[in-house]
């Protein structure tokens, strides 16, 4: 770490970026991540730094406290809405094509002369900037990102999930084409306090400005909205998903792929399934009676991750087997542990976080400066309210069986937080255990990708909303229907991959938590495949939902049938699975006429017009 002198550069910089390291105060390279740990407190000697700003006004304006603790830095936001990301945080400057909201119509005043008001800002701080690929080489940006030295704690947040790279050990021609500027005072004098983040998208000179210190909008899902616009221009996707390698008692693997959105279960796809004291399984809990289902489970099949929330389906990586292959786009994992509520729930990830081999960053866990961050000591957003969104930053290079070579997908599964529903009080959670899907229904799902009940990562909004194409639309910055296509395409191109739909939270009248998802993973890959016979599967009374299990043996034990087919809970009945689904196809349908463009390619609109004319499971077969 150098701050002492100004820094030079032996690569091509524009003059903007130039301009900043001329006029600062001083700035600070950081060229490993321990660089940007000291950086988070104060300097070596620092355990703790008060991350305050000063406005125009005069007034002071706390954004957090860091410590540092025995397992890394922990970071605490004094502002319960800074804990969680801002659905509605993405705008756009430039004048690409785009559906998102543009920088001009939601302020209504041209975002150039705020561009030059953050660099006249950032030119009277003291910097830290540091260097990182965003993606992975050949798919991806060489990047930069400007930081005040008082926030660095974001930027170890954006360099353990991005990576970091020392300039004094690049031996080849080294051009970033794009950059990462963060002024957080800007929130409270320009934005009423909001998280906002700015994409600027220029030829050869990507700006991305972060309005905010929350990492999620910014050096979490901004980085990816990169990736996305690149793949949208050169025609490959970086898919929302986890995806891991799952080797069972008797030997044999099966590769899971698990899209959904923010909350979806794709972190928790990574995870065993978390076991009582006795070593049981709680299968599921009645919400309306002392009645509790559950699992005995000698021995939980071995996993071996591949990412965790960000996956690159790039076509170097494809070959002729009819399945699609994906790596990790990323460096580190951004984890939820709001499951994880008190020692023992997840022993793994607890003794990995407690005594990492490397520093990690945690975010709205509990700390004192120099004690340890349990991830289970979660902030509370206000007394008796535990923060709903803790998070810890793992580098993937810690984490155990780890794979990180491309991989083949034998499954793809899509995850939906589900509401409780009965008769009484309907609601969209009709979904059982377990739904196969047919390629096009399994297209249709990644077009409406549902936001869910409960959702713990970000700002909730009321009812049933969407994340939209891959789940991955509110990072994206061009068009809804250029991503609808590139996702019909990879399902065309990949035959040989089976689709399923599994919900987590709960079943009708059911509490499962994600013991559902777990259940299906380790089902599954003990069986080899998603295939089953005519006897074992019929059309879900929804059509939207493909098929249902008519029953589901593990282990030699019988699922109940009413985890399957919600409609036959006595607390659902017919009566309120049908309402269910009419608030569920109601959303579909909304959704997908959002869809309807002459761009839309032509077995796309089919397929659409199949759902809005109340297409059958084996209409959807027909069609792909």
């Amino acid at each position: 770490m150098n701050s002492s002198t100004k820094p030079v550069f032996n690569f091509d910089l524009p003059s903007d970026f130039n301009d900043l390291l001329k006029d600062a105060p001083s700035v600070t390279v950081a060229k490993n991540v321990n660089d940007l740990v000291n950086l988070s407190v104060g300097g070596e000697d620092g355990m703790s730094q008060e991350v305050f700003y000063d406005l125009p006004n005069g007034e002071r304006k706390q954004e957090a406290i860091v410590h540092r603790v025995k397992n890394g830095i922990a970071a605490n936001y004094l502002e319960a809405y800074m804990r969680r990301r801002d659905p509605n945080c993405m705008v756009i400057a430039d004048d690409y094509p785009t559906d998102k909201t543009t920088f001009q119509n939601r302020f209504d005043y041209d975002f150039e002369g705020l561009r030059q008001e953050t660099f006249d800002w950032l030119k009277t701080q003291d910097l830290g900037i540091f260097f990182f690929n965003a993606g992975k080489t050949g798919m991806g940006y060489k990047a930069v990102a400007v930081i005040p030295a008082n926030a660095g704690f974001f930027g170890l947040g954006l360099a353990l999930l991005q990576g970091i790279i020392n300039p004094d050990e690049l031996t080849e021609y080294y051009k970033p084409t794009a950059f990462i500027y963060t002024t957080p005072p800007f929130r409270h004098t320009h934005f009423d306090g909001k998280q906002v983040v700015v994409h600027n998208r220029q030829p050869d000179n990507y700006e991305m400005f972060s309005y905010n210190l929350y990492p999620g909008p910014s050096a979490k899902k901004g980085v990816y909205g990169m990736l996305i616009g690149q793949g949208e221009e050169e025609g490959w996707v970086t898919a929302h998903c986890s995806a891991v390698q799952v080797k069972t008692p008797y030997d044999n693997t099966v590769t899971f792929m698990h899209e959904g959105a923010s909350g979806g279960g794709k972190s928790e796809m990574l995870q065993q399934p978390h076991r009582l004291s006795d070593g049981r399984l709680l299968l599921g809990d009645n919400l309306f009676k002392d009645d509790k289902r559950y699992l005995e489970l000698s021995k939980s099949c071995d996993l071996m991750p591949v990412a965790d929330d960000m996956a690159l389906c790039h076509p170097s990586l494809q070959r002729d087997d009819q399945k699609l292959r994906l790596e990790d786009a990323e460096d580190g994992w951004f984890v939820r542990v709001d499951h994880i509520t008190e020692y023992g729930t997840d022993p793994s990830l607890e003794k990995l976080t407690a005594v990492p081999p490397k520093p990690l960053l945690f975010l709205n866990i509990e700390s004192v400066p120099g004690g340890r961050a349990l991830i289970w000591d979660h902030t509370f957003d206000e007394p008796g309210k535990p923060c709903p969104n803790p998070r810890v930053i793992l580098p993937r290079e810690i984490v155990p069986d780890i794979i990180s070579e491309p991989v083949s997908i034998d499954i793809r599964s899509i995850g939906l937080r589900t509401p409780p529903c009965t008769a009484e009080e309907p609601n969209y959670g009709i979904v059982g255990l377990m739904h196969v899907l047919p390629p096009a229904l399994a297209w249709l799902w990644r077009l409406v990708a549902p936001r869910g009940h409960a959702n713990p990562s970000i700002i909730q909004t009321e009812g049933i909303s969407s994340e939209g194409v891959g789940s991955y639309w509110p990072f994206a910055t061009g068009k809804k229907v250029n991503q609808a296509n590139l996702l019909l395409k990879q399902i065309k191109e990949t035959p040989k991959v089976q689709y399923i739909l599994t919900p987590n939270q709960n079943i009708g009248a059911w509490k499962v938590g994600f013991m559902s998802q777990w259940i299906v993973r380790d089902y599954l890959a003990r069986k080899g495949n998603a295939n089953f016979i005519k006897e074992q599967i019929s059309p879900a009374r929804c059509n939207v939902l493909g098929y249902a299990l008519n029953y589901m043996t593990f282990e030699g034990r019988t699922i109940p049938p009413w985890l399957l087919q919600v409609e036959l809970q006595r607390e659902v009945q017919e009566e309120g699975y049908d309402a269910g689904a009419e608030i569920l196809l109601e959303f579909f349908y909304r959704m997908l006429n959002e869809f309807k463009s002459p761009d839309l390619d032509d077995l796309g609109k089919k397929i659409i017009e199949c759902c809005l004319d109340n297409g059958t499971v084996e209409d959807y077969e027909q069609l792909i």
